[in-house]
């Protein structure tokens, strides 16, 4: 039998069970970003306050194309898919700092530019740890190269401020390619999957898309549909947990530690096929 290596022994002892349900892996200290439809603050307080959780005050700003900056959060959604994306996070680490970035408004559609200036406004001005897009650019409205650059520019500079992006993937991937889950090397690109537990998670890499994850959500009129758009923030919640344990890790070390888990977790319970 061969000698085991320092591999051997990491591997032994990094473990999801051992560093993901370390009772200090809460999402303590980490800031995240939800780019989305806005959060509905006095749903989630009152959920989690109910279940003797109390979450830190969620902060935000609304963000329209035709304004030279963001207006005041009040507190309040534009439609339930923020919310539900927060919930999810929050119950995976329940004590992170929630910014909520709502693109889409009244009008309940949003364009790349003003996705582009919450990343910019998440980043420089709130600081955070971890940024959540739950949405997709159709690769039709990219065509125009000024544009795709931009966007792939706005995600470049996340990562090389250690701000983690998580994209979501076309729901019906890999028919339709989605921005900017698509610039996956510079992100976490995420699909959907179904498992027995919510801190599982696979390395499934398929068209520029790398991981899948728990696809439900918990709050909301749509999230027992599997989703990306839920499949997403849970596996940014995991990186918070992760964050919490050691601040300093890099996007890259993070994508790491997935893979590592992912790996050491395929002998569990969950296909993660949808």
């Amino acid at each position: 039998m061969a000698t085991p290596t320092v591999f051997d022994e990491i591997f032994a002892r990094f473990t999801p069970d051992r560093l993901l349900r370390d009772e200090r892996a809460t999402g303590e200290g980490v800031a995240v970003a939800i780019v989305d439809s806005g959060v509905e603050r006095a749903v989630l307080e009152e959920k989690f306050r109910a279940a003797g959780a109390a979450i830190l005050p969620i902060e935000g700003a609304i963000f329209h194309p035709d304004k030279p900056g963001p207006l005041p959060y009040t507190g309040h959604q534009s439609s339930p898919h923020g919310t539900t994306v927060a919930d999810i996070i929050l119950t995976i680490a329940p004590r992170v700092k929630l910014y909520s970035a709502d693109v889409f408004g009244p009008a309940g559609t949003c364009e790349v530019e003003t996705v582009i200036a919450a990343i910019r406004h998440a980043i420089d001005v709130w600081k955070v740890k971890v940024l959540n897009l739950s949405l997709g650019v159709p690769e039709h409205k990219l065509q125009q190269l000024p544009r795709r650059q931009a966007l792939l520019r706005a995600i470049e500079e996340a990562y090389f401020r250690d701000v983690l992006v998580f994209a979501a993937a076309h729901n019906e991937h890999p028919l339709t390619r989605s921005y900017p889950a698509a610039f996956a090397p510079s992100l976490i690109s995420v699909d959907k999957g179904l498992f027995d537990d919510p801190l599982r998670f696979v390395y499934r890499l398929r068209d520029q898309i790398e991981f899948r994850e728990h696809g439900k959500g918990y709050l909301g009129p749509f999230a027992r549909e599997p989703a990306t758009s839920w499949a997403t923030p849970d596996l940014a919640g995991i990186a918070a947990r992760i964050l919490s344990l050691k601040p300093d890790l890099k996007p890259f070390e993070i994508k790491t530690i997935l893979y590592w888990l992912s790996r050491a977790g395929e002998n569990g319970k969950g296909t993660g096929e949808p």
